[in-house]
């Protein structure tokens, strides 16, 4: 009877949020189930299908008792032994729907009994074909419905996908990606139990529910009443037991949060830890750790065992109350309240009714948990879904020609936080063909400089203008496509290298992707890898080195010969001989292409056509190299403090001189 406990059990151990809005919610799940509605409509035939034969089987097995083998009462006569009086009474009858014999009024009674011996047989055989039927069509009901939430779900998701690829970047600052991944993987997860699993069950539970309460009170209603009276026990002891070990498991799931931030603290800085011989410090803590989430499992494994036995108990004790109810009135021949005498079939039905009734309302109180866990899984999905991106291409937005590369910015003012601008009043001009350098000190805003050219954020002031034409006036995609960025911190993806460098420029030839490579000298190492261009790199690019990475960054955007480059000085992670490689290549990549480099070597501001020099959101001076340390202002000072010690430092490695990175990246 307490068998279907075991699936729900596992579903209650994870996190309940109870919804805010479940109409709203189911609204936008119908949008995507609409499209599967006849799949719906047959999960819905099934399961009052599979209800019924679950409905069915007490009463067949009552008339059992009283068309075949008892068709009177036969504690009748030993009834007065029980304070009844024998044959005082009328016996409650009970029609038999699928077979009309009178058998009492056959002559032969060999006949008789082996008349009633095949009828017996026959309703057995009903009863197991009932049985094979409501298993079959139960399974279908399970897969149809499965299959109907799965498509959805698929749906949901490829939505979710499409939709944070338009997010800006501003998005992501403010949000972590973990929460955001967290959308599909475990808000998924519990929709997708909630669909194909708890959904079905306590709807058809339901449905059982009142499809059993209606035959039993269509029996016998005193009879009928008393049999529920422990159904609210059950009910108060459910909402305990399970809230209980819904906070003990939210208490484990913390716990746990706790032992795989010291797992990935432990794996991930690995090296400090042999470094600084935290070895054992660090075993120590997460024994500690370790033995809090095992407290807080076992303090959840005591309620969730609790539950079990309590409703078990509580479900035998409605069954006592139906056999000494009704087996008193068929042993005294005396009616129930003032109602017949209960027959004995009677007694046999309602002990089926109460099983099939007991059981859907402890699933229920266990998935229902789950169903509000899944509607709160779908408001923070669709609450995704409804974030609102701040770069957005305007309706009338055209397609950006090809761009010849004079840029302008005019009067421009950005800010993250409203009110907290990072740049002020900026403006500035470069040339097609230009050099921009831009150097700074840590938060002076270089970095907000260059995402405002391929509009990662807006200006809230001002404009940007790319040959004449503002930015905000054309598509986004029309002009990204036309600028090439490399960052500091190369992000390579889990593929080919082919594929990583075709990454911008999907159309690329195989012949071309090579080309690009060998214009930044990638393809010498490249060639010497396992399969060459087509070797699968691992995550971020492991196995390779953070020069080799970086080349595959630049080859890749050289392939896509944008007119525009931003680079956020990106040699500054390589060694000497890898930076010569990459700086010779830049000669080739540089001509005729306008370019915004953050720089932080000394090699790279001495060829830009202008230096900025940027502090706290503005421009502070600007002109050549030359020019700047002539007048002996901020930039002088820069290169006294910073720059001025590249040149101090020099080095013999293979006849060339070493450079190196005096300021960190970013802002």
């Amino acid at each position: 009877m307490m068998g279907g406990l075991d699936g729900g059990r596992r579903l209650m151990e994870r996190d309940v949020i109870k919804p805010r809005n479940v109409g709203a919610t189911l609204r936008r799940f119908w949008d995507y189930f609409r499209k599967h509605w006849f799949m719906l409509v047959l999960v819905a035939i099934l399961m009052v299908v599979v209800t019924w034969t679950q409905v069915e089987v007490p009463k067949l097995i009552g008339q059992s008792v009283d068309c075949y083998l008892f068709e009177e009462n036969p504690f009748a006569s030993m009834s007065s032994q029980f304070g009844g009086e024998a044959g005082s009474e009328q016996v409650q009858t009970r029609t038999c729907w699928y077979d009309s014999t009178d058998y009492g009024a056959m002559a032969d009674q060999d006949a008789a009994r082996n008349a009633k011996i095949a009828g017996l047989l026959g309703l057995v055989g009903l009863l197991l074909g009932l049985f094979v039927v409501g298993s079959l069509l139960r399974g279908v009901m399970f897969f149809v419905m499965n299959y109907a939430g799965q498509n959805a779900l698929r749906d949901i998701r490829k939505d979710v996908f499409r939709h944070v690829h338009r997010l800006s970047l501003g998005y992501y600052a403010e949000n972590e990606a973990g929460d955001i991944m967290s959308r599909f993987t475990s808000d998924s997860e519990t929709i997708q139990q909630a669909l194909g699993f708890a959904l079905v069950n306590v709807l058809s539970g339901m449905l059982l529910i009142i499809w059993v309460m209606v035959n039993m009170l269509q029996e016998n209603v005193p009879y009928a009443l008393l049999s529920l009276i422990v159904v609210p026990f059950m009910i108060l002891a459910t909402s305990y037991f399970s809230g209980q070990a819904r906070k003990a498991f939210r208490k484990s799931r913390e716990e746990m949060g706790s032992v795989n931030a010291n797992l990935q603290e432990s794996f991930a800085g690995v090296r400090e830890v042999q470094a600084f011989n935290r070895e054992e410090e660090n075993i120590e803590e997460f024994r500690r750790t370790n033995a809090a989430n095992r407290d807080a499992n076992v303090r959840a494994a005591a309620f969730t065992s609790a539950l079990n036995p309590v409703l078990e108990a509580l479900g035998y004790v409605a069954l006592a109350i139906v056999v000494v109810v009704g087996g008193l009135s068929v042993l005294r021949n005396e009616p129930l309240l003032g109602t017949t005498v209960i027959s004995l079939g009677t007694v046999f039905a309602f002990l089926g009714y109460v099983q099939n009734f007991n059981m859907p309302i402890q699933q229920i109180a266990v998935l229902w948990t789950n169903i509000q866990s899944a509607i709160a899984g779908g408001e923070r999905i669709f609450s995704l879904l409804d974030a609102k991106p701040d770069i957005v291409d305007k309706p009338n937005a055209t397609i950006m020609p090809v761009i010849q590369g004079k840029v302008e910015f005019v009067k421009a003012w950005a800010e993250y936080k409203a009110g907290e601008p990072v740049l002020k009043d900026v403006s500035l001009t470069a040339e097609p063909g230009e050099t921009i350098a831009i150097v700074g000190p840590t938060g002076a805003g270089k970095t907000t400089i260059i995402n405002l050219l391929p509009r990662f954020y807006d200006v809230t002031d001002g404009a940007v203008k790319i040959d004449g034409i503002d930015v905000r006036d054309v598509t986004a995609a029309s002009l990204r496509s036309q600028i090439g960025i490399v960052l500091q911190d190369t992000f390579l993806f889990s593929d080919t290298v082919m594929n990583n460098i075709r990454y911008g420029r999907l159309e690329a030839t195989d012949e071309e992707v090579i080309e690009a490579a060998k214009l930044v000298s990638a393809d010498q190492f490249i060639e010497r890898l396992p399969e060459g261009y087509q070797t699968v790199l691992g995550e971020r690019g492991s196995g390779l080195s953070q020069g080799q990475r970086q080349l595959i960054a630049i080859a890749r955007v050289a392939l896509m010969s944008p007119r525009i480059l931003i680079l956020d000085e990106a040699t500054s992670s390589v060694d000497t001989r890898t930076e010569r490689l990459i700086q010779k290549s830049f000669e080739k990549l540089l001509e005729g292409r306008t370019s915004f480099v953050i720089a932080h070597r000394l090699s790279t501001i001495r060829n830009a056509n202008q230096v900025l020099v940027l502090k706290d959101g503005e421009i502070v001076e600007r002109g050549t190299h030359n020019s700047l340390l002539e007048l002996k202002g901020a930039y002088y000072d820069l290169y006294m403090s910073q720059f001025r010690r590249e040149e101090e430092t020099p080095a013999s490695t293979n006849g060339a001189s070493v450079t190196r990175s005096l300021q960190p990246s970013g802002d």
